[in-house]
């Protein structure tokens, strides 16, 4: 029993290798004689699939999809599907070409050929699915010095498509997530920014690559929405504001979302009745001193209030000094009073320069009258001197003269 069992033993082998010899030779004599090509396509494309025939004898051709049903039979169309159609079929070629490919016909198309053995070759059909535009999601509203999470979602491509954020050129790194999608792949990109107000308005981009694409990208862009505050500021005309003029004031307001309305007031009393107000613009025609008064703009949304004022000062003649400082309008209001006290201090002065000169000069004139008969005075000394030298007497007597 041992030798016979050691005989069977290498019986047995070569038994084995005979028939591994004539399945290769077989293999090889159907490769030559049927050859059928792969083919990549993209979806919604036209794909055409090629089955190679050698030393054709008229033997059946029959052509199947990747379930196995017959398409074609001996170029007679078996399968009811407009989508294929057979476009050559000749002793070296069998050509079918399929339109409007859809992921579904993904898979091996068999080319077969009945001869004495059955013959077979598999043309495998790949479909590319390209990314659409991508679509970019908001986690939820963000105010400012809050973080924003934007997700970048291409929901269907096959193979996956490659997802990039980008800000001002340079790319922004985000997070990464795939998820099947029968034939197809979702795939999605997260990333997360720290905002101010001053991001408001900016623009990211989602980037989206994919074999299918080639060299070209698909490209959505988001703007940026920071929810804020108000911020005013009051616009006013430059110089000074005199009675007649026109006085033209615009409200500048910065906010997210918006204010519905602007608000404008004086403080301590009411809106002249002449004020226009249209938007954020307040006019007030022909001033006059009763418009004098601190205006106010205010702007409000849902996150708080902000307002600006501007103080007027209209005068008639005297220049005006406008100042935003309520505190202003008192020194703009001592302005005049000053000046007409200085006016009259003016006056007093020359009035007592006045006076002084008139006194000199009256005593310069006492003082010359004096000095006159003083004169008159000296001539009659000289007469009594004559007459005491000459010693002569009158006969009149003795005079006295009093000097």
């Amino acid at each position: 029993m041992g030798l016979v069992e050691m005989d069977r033993g290498p019986v047995s082998r070569i038994v084995l290798g005979c028939w591994v010899v004539i399945a290769c030779c077989c293999l090889a004599f159907s490769a030559q004689a049927l050859q059928a090509e792969n083919v990549t396509v993209t979806e919604g494309g036209r794909a055409e699939i090629n089955c190679k025939l050698q030393s054709y004898d008229g033997s059946i051709v029959v052509i199947q999809n990747p379930y196995r049903q017959t398409l074609f039979f001996n170029g007679t169309r078996a399968l009811k599907d407009e989508r294929f159609q057979m476009v050559q079929f000749t002793p070296r070629l069998v050509k079918i070409v399929l339109s409007d490919v859809r992921v579904e016909d993904e898979g091996g198309y068999f080319c077969q050929l009945y001869t004495d053995a059955t013959l077979h070759q598999v043309a495998t059909l790949t479909v590319l699915v390209p990314p659409a535009e991508p679509q970019v999601e908001v986690k939820e509203q963000v105010v400012e010095g809050g973080v924003m999470e934007l997700t970048c979602i291409a929901p269907r491509s096959k193979p996956p498509a490659t997802l990039r954020w980008y800000r001002d050129r340079r790319e922004i790194p985000g997070v990464t997530s795939q998820q099947d999608n029968d034939k197809t792949v979702s795939v999605s990109n997260t990333i997360r920014l720290a905002v101010s107000k001053r991001d408001n308005g900016a623009l990211v981009t989602c980037e989206a690559t994919h074999p299918a694409l080639r060299s070209q990208r698909k490209i959505t862009q988001h703007a940026l929405d920071v929810h804020y505050a108000p911020t005013v500021e009051i616009q006013h005309p430059p110089g000074v504001m005199r009675e007649g003029d026109s006085l033209s004031l615009d409200c500048i307001i910065s906010a997210n979302p918006m204010p519905h309305t602007v608000l404008w007031s004086r403080l301590n009393d009411s809106l002249p009745e002449r004020t226009e107000i249209q938007g954020t613009l307040l006019s007030i025609p022909r001033l006059s001193a009763l418009d004098n008064g601190t205006y106010v703009c205010e702007g409000r949304n849902k996150y708080g209030r902000t307002a600006d004022e501007y103080t007027l000062v209209v005068y008639d003649i005297h220049p005006v000094i406008e100042f935003k400082d309520p505190g202003a309008i008192v020194e703009a209001q001592r302005y005049l009073p000053y000046s007409i006290i200085g006016g009259i201090l003016a006056v007093l002065v020359f009035g007592v320069i006045t006076v002084l000169i008139v006194t000199v000069w009256c005593s310069v004139n006492q003082k010359g009258s004096y000095l006159t008969h003083e004169a008159s005075g000296l001539d009659e000394h000289g007469e009594v001197q004559e007459a005491f030298l000459n010693g002569s007497e009158t006969r009149e007597g003795k005079k006295e003269y009093l000097l």
